[in-house]
């Protein structure tokens, strides 16, 4: 199929994980694709795996193999300029800009919100806050030139839609990324930009897989931790006949095939919407 094909797509955080997903995704249907991602831990109070040069070298070798072509760049989300070299150096090569998703971002888990430090707390708010918007409106400015439209999807959480708990700063982060969502729906539709979130519940990912012993622990210990991370859909690969149990974990191209639903002409008219692809974890009383 091709159902993004012609149009170029920029991921940030796309050195592992769900951007490397989504990029390869999108260059699946035809999309050329821009990609960043910081290739550097984000800070030392962060327990969340850093991609590295090879890594985002990886996901450009992964893109180019489907046939579509990728420029990428080594862009922390949290320095503009940064964006807006790697934005103008894709745009350069490949002519426009149609699709974007802002997916860069870390979380970091504590008992007691008043234990974090200033430096967690900035990074956790800084790259998935204000990295989302500096990619959303440094991508919306050259869309607008474009005169193409375009579609711009910001990855949220569950932990956007709900009180989720023991990692308050991303949950407050996550949050705010809904709020600019709907907030550039409403600025950027008349430059036919559509903008919405996606909110995936726990997507089996590199960054996840550091957690420690500690971290896991501290999650389990409330039941508002273990509340955010259960699920209603059981394993839908699994054999009907095995007994219930909710899915821990999603993986990456289950929210890789809801970008690329937004991101084509299928999802058209949809802008300023949240959609969760968190197997029911959202809709529980």
């Amino acid at each position: 199929m091709a159902r993004v094909a012609g149009k170029v797509a920029f991921i940030t955080g796309a050195g592992i994980g769900q951007g490397r997903s989504h990029a390869v995704r999108l260059a699946e249907e035809g999309a050329d694709i821009i990609i960043t991602d910081a290739c550097a831990p984000i800070s030392p109070a962060v327990d969340y795996k850093a991609a590295t040069e090879e890594d985002l070298e990886t996901t450009k070798k992964l893109v180019e193999k489907t046939g579509q072509r990728c420029v990428s760049a080594i862009a922390d989300v949290r320095d503009r300029s940064a964006i807006e070299s790697a934005l103008d150096a894709g745009i350069a090569e490949f002519g426009h800009l149609d699709i974007v998703c802002a997916n860069a971002g870390i979380m970091t888990v504590l008992e007691h919100s008043w234990d974090a430090t200033v430096e967690e707390v900035d990074a956790v708010i800084d790259t998935n806050l204000k990295g989302a918007w500096n990619t959303a409106v440094c991508s919306a400015k050259r869309m607008a030139e474009g005169r193409r439209g375009g579609s711009i999807i910001l990855i949220s959480s569950t932990a956007g839609l709900r009180g989720q708990s023991p990692y308050a700063s991303y949950t407050g982060s996550k949050h705010g990324v809904v709020g600019l969502m709907k907030a550039f729906a409403n600025e950027f539709a008349p430059y036919r930009i559509r903008v919405n979130t996606v909110h995936p519940t726990g997507v089996l990912t590199e960054g996840l897989g550091t957690f420690s012993e500690r971290t896991i622990g501290v999650i389990t210990a409330t039941a508002a931790g273990i509340s955010g991370g259960t699920n209603v859909l059981p394993d839908l690969d699994a054999d009907p006949d095995a007994d219930y149990a909710p899915v821990p974990m999603l993986m990456p191209a289950e929210i890789s095939n809801a970008v690329l639903w937004l991101a084509s002409e299928e999802a058209r008219y949809v802008t300023g919407v949240s959609l969760a692809v968190d197997a029911g974890n959202t809709v529980k009383p």
